[in-house]
Order: C-alpha cells, then sequence, then structure tokens
C-alpha cells in the first residue's frame, strides 16, 4: 500500500512537472571501497557572531553565538540528540579574538562589541569560564563530539602590510585546556586558527611560523593530557586551500603533530548573489569544487599521509548565507551534493555552516525548528555509511549519484538527486558481482498506469531466486506544494513538521519490492536503501 500511494504522488508530480523521461543504468561496485569517512561523518558549527552581526541590510544570528545561545530551549537538545551523535564544531570568524577568562588574564571579561578599525569590525571578545561550563554540560548530556578552535593571533602582532608575525603565545590557551582537563571535559579535538592560510581573510599568518606554532602546540596537548586514553586531536588550519601554503605548512610541523587537515568551502559565492538559486541547480557549477576535493587530497597524500581530511566549515554561500534560499528546500540540492561529492575524496567529516545562526542554520535562529538540510543532514547520517563505493553505467547529466555501504547493517545506500525541472528520471540498479543476472525490459512509450510503470524495468540485486521478493527502502524528498524556496521539506508525501509534544519527526520510508524502477521526480532528491544488496565491501 505504502508503495502504491507513493508511485500514485510521484506520477502525478511526474505529470505536472515532467516532459521528458530518461533511463538510467547504475551498475554498484560493491566488492571494494573507493574512500572511508567517518561514523560521526555530518558535523555542524556554532559560531560567535554577536546579534550586531549584519550582511546586505538584515542581522540574522540573532541570539545564536558561542556566548549568548539559550542551551535551555529543548528543541536544541532533541535536534542534537537525534544523531547520536552529532559532531559539533565551536568556533568561526572570530575565534582569533577570544580570550579566555581563566589564569592569570588581568583584563575584564568583556563580549565582542562593534569597533571600527577592528577583525571583521569587532573588538576582542571573552569566554567566561561560566558559559564554558554551562555549554560543556549541555553538549555532554547531548553525545555531541566537540571540536573547539583555539585563538592563533594571541601574542602576535600586525605590521601595516603582510601577515601577522610572532610566534603564538600560548599561555591564554594553556590555562584554558589545563582548566578544561581539570573539570573532566571531554574535547573530541583542537583546532588551531580560523582562516588564516594562504592570504588568509581578515588576518593570515605565513606557514613557516604557523608550522612552528603547531608543533608547539602538540607539545602542550602532550604535556597536560599525559597518558590519557582521551587525548584529542589537533586541526589546522581552520582555513581556504591553498596549496602552497597548506605544502608548507605540513613540511614544517611534521608528522605526528596535524591530525586532521581542515579546509572551508563557499563555492556558491555571496549571500545576496541573485543567481544563488541558479548556482544551487547547476551540477555543472558544482562540480567545480571537485578540483579542490582533489588537490587537497593530494597535498595531503604527498605531505602529510598521517593527516586527515575534513570540511570544517562549509555554509554554501559566504557572509551569512542566502536569505530565504540558504535555509529552505533547494538548498539541499547543493548540500547532499557537497556530502556525497568530498566523501569520494576521502573526506573524514563535513562541518556544516551553521547548526542555528546566519540564514544557513540547519535550526532557524528564531524558532529552533529545524530547516529542510536538517533533515537531509540527518537521513544522510542514518543511513550512509563508511563505505564509499564506485559506480558505473548509463549516466545523465542532470543526475547525480552516490553509493555508500548501508549504516549499521549490510547492503548498500543510493543517494540520486535530480536536478531537472522537467525530466523524471526511472533508475535501474545492478549488482557488478552477478551483473550476468540482470534481466531488463525497456519501452520507449510512455504509459502512465500504474501496472505497466511496474512492468518497464526489472533488475536483480542479487543472488536471490527470481521469485524471492525482497524489498529496498525509499525516502523521496520535495518541497511543500511544488515550491523549491520552501522551508517545509516533505518525505514521501508527508511534510517533515515537528511533532504534537514537539518532537523531531520520525524518518519513515517506503518499503518497494527490488523488481521495480526507482522513479526519481524532477527537482527531487531520494536516498534508496538496499539491506539485502550482496557487497563484499559492506558485510
Amino acid at each position: 500500500m505504502g508503495f502504491l500511494l507513493l508511485f500514485l504522488l510521484l506520477s502525478s508530480v511526474h505529470g505536472i512537472l515532467a516532459q521528458d523521461l530518461a533511463e538510467v543504468t547504475l551498475v554498484v561496485k560493491g566488492d571494494k571501497n573507493i574512500a572511508e569517512i567517518h561514523n560521526s561523518f555530518i558535523c555542524a558549527t556554532i559560531d560567535w557572531w554577536p546579534p550586531e552581526k549584519c550582511n546586505y541590510q538584515q542581522c540574522p544570528w540573532g541570539e545564536s553565538s558561542i556566548l549568548n545561545l539559550d542551551l535551555s530551549h529543548p528543541l536544541l537538545a532533541k535536534a542534537i540528540q537525534a544523531f547520536k551523535p552529532l559532531r559539533i564544531r565551536l568556533g568561526g570568524s572570530l575565534q582569533d579574538q577570544v580570550v579566555y577568562d581563566v589564569g592569570n588574564m588581568n583584563s575584564s571579561c568583556l563580549p565582542f562589541r562593534k569597533m571600527a578599525g577592528g577583525l571583521f569590525g569587532f573588538s576582542n571578545g571573552c569566554l567566561p569560564m561560566a558559559r564554558w561550563d554551562d555549554l560543556n554540560h549541555f553538549l555532554n548530556n547531548t553525545g555531541a563530539f566537540v571540536t573547539f578552535g583555539l585563538n592563533a593571533l594571541y601574542g602576535r602582532h600586525k605590521p601595516r602590510k603582510g601577515a601577522w608575525v610572532g610566534a603564538w603565545d600560548s599561555s591564554n590557551a594553556r590555562d584554558f585546556i589545563k582548566y578544561t582537563i581539570s573539570k573532566g571535559y571531554h574535547i573530541d579535538s583542537w583546532e588551531f586558527g580560523n582562516e588564516l592560510s594562504g592570504k588568509g581573510v581578515e588576518a593570515s599568518v605565513g606557514p613557516q611560523q604557523y608550522g612552528k606554532d603547531l608543533i608547539n602546540l602538540r607539545a602542550l596537548i602532550n604535556e597536560l593530557y599525559g597518558k590519557s586514553h582521551n587525548k584529542p586531536l589537533i586541526l589546522a588550519p581552520g582555513g581556504f586551500y591553498d596549496q602552497q601554503w597548506f605544502t608548507k605548512f605540513l613540511q614544517v610541523s611534521g608528522s605526528a603533530v596535524t591530525n586532521v587537515v581542515t579546509h572551508h568551502i563557499y563555492n556558491l559565492g555571496a549571500g545576496n548573489d541573485p543567481n544563488l538559486v541558479n548556482k544551487i541547480l547547476n551540477p555543472h557549477y558544482l562540480s567545480q569544487i571537485s578540483r579542490t576535493f582533489s588537490n587537497l587530497e593530494d597535498t595531503i597524500q604527498t605531505h602529510g599521509p598521517w593527516a586527515s581530511a575534513w570540511v570544517g566549515e562549509a555554509g554554501g554561500a559566504y557572509n551569512s548565507g542566502g536569505h530565504l534560499v540558504s535555509n529552505t528546500f533547494v538548498n539541499s540540492f547543493w548540500y547532499l551534493d557537497q556530502l556525497g561529492m568530498s566523501s569520494k575524496h576521502n573526506t573524514k567529516a563535513y562541518c556544516r555552516q551553521t547548526l542555528i545562526g546566519g540564514n544557513y542554520g540547519l535550526l532557524d535562529t528564531t524558532t529552533f525548528v529545524p530547516n529542510p538540510d536538517y533533515y537531509s543532514a540527518l537521513l544522510w547520517h542514518r543511513l550512509m555509511g563508511k563505505g564509499v563505493l564506485a559506480l558505473d553505467g548509463e549516466a545523465s547529466p542532470f543526475l547525480r549519484t552516490y553509493a555508500h555501504c548501508l549504516k549499521g547493517r549490510g547492503g548498500i545506500v543510493l543517494l540520486l538527486i535530480n536536478f531537472s525541472n522537467n525530466t523524471e528520471v526511472r533508475v535501474t540498479v545492478q549488482n557488478n558481482m552477478n551483473i550476468n543476472l540482470h534481466v531488463e525490459e525497456k519501452t520507449i512509450h510512455r504509459d502512465n498506469s500504474f501496472m505497466h510503470g511496474l512492468k518497464k524495468t526489472v533488475s536483480w540485486i542479487g543472488r536471490k531466486a527470481a521469485d524471492e521478493e525482497g524489498l529496498r527502502e525509499e525516502y523521496h524528498l520535495t518541497p511543500k506544494d511544488g515550491y523549491l524556496r520552501s522551508q517545509t521539506m516533505v518525505l514521501n508525501g508527508t511534510p517533515l513538521e515537528l511533532t504534537e509534544d514537539e518532537d523531531i519527526p520520525i524518518l519513515e520510508p517506503v518499503l518497494v519490492n527490488v523488481k521495480f524502477p526507482i522513479l526519481v521526480a524532477p527537482l527531487s532528491i531520494a536516498f534508496v536503501a538496499f539491506p539485502d544488496f550482496e557487497a563484499g565491501a559492506c558485510n
């Protein structure tokens, strides 16, 4: 019954929107992984921006800062706990202006304030230890993995031109980390600085000096954590990829210093770009960033094979994201494509800017209600396993396809993103391990009748008998009322909204016989799980 309703839904969407039909055959190579991600691949950031942070005559940050976020709001805890666990990065543009109110700091502990001539237009800010206590109690209770971005400009000075100079003064960070350890707070990783690589954004540090400072940070971590089994990772540099700069800092710091190389991505341009939606829906434009993933992967393999790659911050459009774009359904075309693309290049984690705050929050800044990308992230987290698989076969220029091992069980899962506004895609799935078992019947005559549609394509995905009916799980994502900039995502025809008790809704699939074709409507997204798919890499 569930499949019948879904088929009728997709057929009605097809009848309204589709003008063309594309037949696609995908061959899943399940015998080995081509890349691997962490189980906690999905990550989201909480930033330092105060309410006064404004772009394009908008001030979309509200009370979402590390310093003022309402940690008692029930939706915040529920949204994080749904991931079991969610990786959270505490950091952002202002982190290199943060001092920690601990140890020998003699100045008053004041929040950020508007200041002409200050970095990003703000003064230094301060993190009170009472707030740090509250943050850790909250994040521990939600089970989050925590990355904290340290102030890497502390003790340096800026000449009139060029990079900041002088060695990093680690004294304030030492007192802060020592306090954190004394309280028993578990920090999964410490990140050193924010967007200081290459030419930087508002500030930069030369790679030679930065590499030396990382060696000092490693010595500090080793000293303070001693023989602890919970010794945190060191992440660096948390900036935009610059091949020469990244190469140099890895060469200078050497092995056993940096565990993770983090880089930032804002490949959609400015948040007020009138062509933002067109960029998001243009797969050729989105593909351009693949060179960055590939080049960084090569740099790490050549100069830092002891480290792995993370996307430490990515919001799509910079300067707080696009109003009524970054927080709507259409943004999931960019977001999920990024997750799939980065995974194929051995990116181990991907931190979305932001969990809450700006226009690109997974949660609404005012109401804390999940935006569409929250559900995209949650479905990815629950379905897409560590093993990344190769796909071969007939391709389509407007269909993006990604394959992973199914998380927590055998089998595989596909992510299918249809960028076309007028072409429905009918997908046949084959297994390269037993491709000769495939039986397919195609017709060029289009018929919307239910039974004829089901008979158009037959695909066997295992060595089971022909009369044994295996099932797959389908999660079709569309915008409410067909409006791409809707802030409500629809799953299998049902709007995703909080329950009466304000809980995160259950994300239920429809079960479909594996012999039936996968129908992906125009401008829609689908996760399709095959629990019985025979894939040696996923056992």
